[in-house]
């Protein structure tokens, strides 16, 4: 098949990551369609209506894409939601947000997704995680716990569509410059909380870290390298080199002393 034959999905299309992702794509020769609930201006990718929380509008927009296409060759599962606060004080209805698209709704796409990769032979599923399901990080538990999830499943699925032709791998960005700080769900603290003034101070520091951080078409040619490898690893994951290293110093150092270098790393 060549390069210029590949379909691509993408979701969460409509800026950051996946529009970037998106474009670079299309640079690269690929007929890509960026699904996400509102239509971005400007794209140079087609475009087809998605919200991953609704099954029939996830099961519509592969329909589309299948029609107008006729083929389905690689999905990248983007969509995602950020969000900060603390465990004790973080509202249900947020977390429960934060679930329905990071993980139930990445998986509501691969499930509508696998029909139409087997009905050609196999393709290629990509699932965006985050070095922070690595590990747990303050005010960040409810977006780790949700990226965690992600690598559990990506590890699950590859085992049980391998037959099928389909490879299933992740990325774990880390730090990426994009409008999360903007768009980020935020816990709202009652006035007396005893956790206000280092929750205060730690967000400040994660918009802060991600306001200096790398342009996301790192991520995207990452993702680019992957497509074109016909035997892509498990995970990979891109960003500062601290960040990646971190991942590492978890698995080798003593769970106590980890845990004092991340209260160090946020000032707690």
């Amino acid at each position: 098949m060549s390069l210029v034959s590949k379909v691509v999905l993408i979701t969460g299309a409509s800026s950051g990551i996946g529009r970037s992702t998106a474009e670079y794509l299309v640079g690269k020769g690929y007929r890509v369609f960026g699904a996400s609930r509102s239509q971005p201006q400007g794209a140079l990718f087609d475009w087809v209506p998605m919200d991953v929380t609704d099954p029939t509008s996830v099961q519509e927009a592969l329909a589309e894409v299948w029609n107008r296409a006729g083929r389905l060759d690689v999905v990248i599962n983007n969509a995602g939601l950020g969000i900060v606060g603390p465990l004790e004080e973080t509202p249900d209805d947020l977390l429960e947000k934060v679930f329905q698209t990071n993980v139930f709704g990445l998986l509501r796409v691969c499930r509508v997704s696998l029909p139409y990769l087997r009905r050609q032979g196999g393709g290629l599923i990509i699932n965006v995680s985050s070095i922070a399901g690595a590990m747990g990080l303050p005010y960040r538990g409810v977006y780790s716990a949700s990226k965690s999830a992600v690598e559990v499943l990506t590890e699950s699925l590859s085992m049980e569509v391998k037959e099928q032709r389909v490879r299933v791998c992740s990325v774990l960005p880390g730090d990426i410059a994009t409008s999360i700080n903007q768009n980020r769900l935020v816990a709202n603290l009652p006035p007396d909380s005893v956790y206000k003034a280092s929750f205060d101070k730690v967000h400040q520091q994660i918009n802060q870290e991600v306001s200096h951080a790398a342009d996301p078409v790192i991520i995207a040619r990452a993702i680019a390298e992957i497509i074109e490898d016909e035997q892509p690893r498990l995970h990979y994951m891109v960003g500062p080199f601290l960040q990646k290293v971190s991942t590492g110093l978890k698995v080798v150092l003593p769970q106590r002393i980890f845990e004092r270098i991340l209260l160090r790393f946020y000032g707690m």
